[in-house]
């Protein structure tokens, strides 16, 4: 398998943990799907019936890593579309205008959210043929056919590439053992590939610390073949994987040797167990 390494910078960011409601939690680095949806953007996908999607981002092995400087948390206002609470703020239907200002319909909740400052996320991508690989890096490079701004996240999440991206050869990755706090969280999916001599093979996560997840990956959109909706209805595939704080110890693991300053660990996760 060919491997590429993608660094990002974000100088804010919030990916949501989705049972999280009055004040709106972020994983510290963005779940699967999230960085699925971002690559979806990038090639201009909107129909998961093409080859590149069924051939290429179904089979990517992907690692997800990061760090940030801060964690705030901001006052937002969410609308309540409901016609009673357009009712209570404006004082009848036809009327949008409150203080002298027109404003959206319907009323207005305040909502709490963490928000990550100064985020560096460190993706890798693994294929069995580089040709996949080579498209993502080009419309990275060019997002000619991107869908949208290239975001991860929220909407205004926007992304700088701290690089071009990168392929490592077999001199940049090693498989040993390197106990460290990296500084940076990891998830560690149920099973992920290593690099052991020539060959590669699928490790188990139950050696590594961490809290369990139940993560999504890949998503189905609902009746797509007849409504051509990219943004209908989501059917989410999930993965059990581990958020781990970067302290790894005792065990053997997959290295990016490449920055010997910034040496770090790679967990290829198995996502769609293929």
């Amino acid at each position: 398998m060919s491997l590429l390494r993608i660094k990002i910078y974000q100088p804010q960011s919030h990916y949501r943990i989705p049972f999280t409601y009055q004040r709106r939690h972020t994983y510290p680095i963005p779940p699967y799907s999230t960085f699925i949806g971002f690559l979806c953007n990038v090639l201009g996908i909107y129909d998961q019936r093409t080859e590149l999607y069924q051939e290429g981002i179904l089979n990517l092995k992907i690692s997800l890593a990061g760090r940030f400087e801060s964690k705030i948390t901001e006052y937002i206002w969410f609308r309540n579309l409901k016609k009673e609470k357009h009712i209570q703020r404006f004082g009848f239907v036809e009327n949008r205008e409150t203080n002298g200002h027109i404003e959206h319909i319907g009323g207005q909740s305040p909502m709490r959210i963490d928000v990550l400052n100064e985020v560096h996320i460190v993706v890798y991508l693994a294929h069995k043929e580089k040709k996949y690989l080579e498209v993502i890096k080009e419309n990275l490079m060019n997002p000619i056919n991107r869908l949208e701004i290239l975001h991860l996240g929220r909407a205004e999440d926007w992304i700088v590439l701290e690089e071009e991206p990168k392929y490592l050869d077999d001199s940049e990755i090693s498989y040993e053992r390197r106990d460290a706090d990296y500084k940076y969280f990891f998830w560690i999916p149920n099973q992920f590939f290593i690099k052991n001599g020539n060959g590669w093979e699928i490790k188990k996560n139950n050696k590594y610390e961490g809290l369990l997840y139940n993560l999504p990956t890949f998503v189905t959109i609902k009746d797509y073949e007849t409504t051509f909706n990219r943004h209908g209805v989501r059917i989410f595939d999930y993965v059990r994987t581990k958020l781990n704080d970067g302290l790894i110890k005792e065990e053997k693991v997959l290295l990016d040797v490449s920055d010997k300053k910034n040496i770090l660990p790679i967990f290829l996760g198995e996502l769609n167990g293929k």
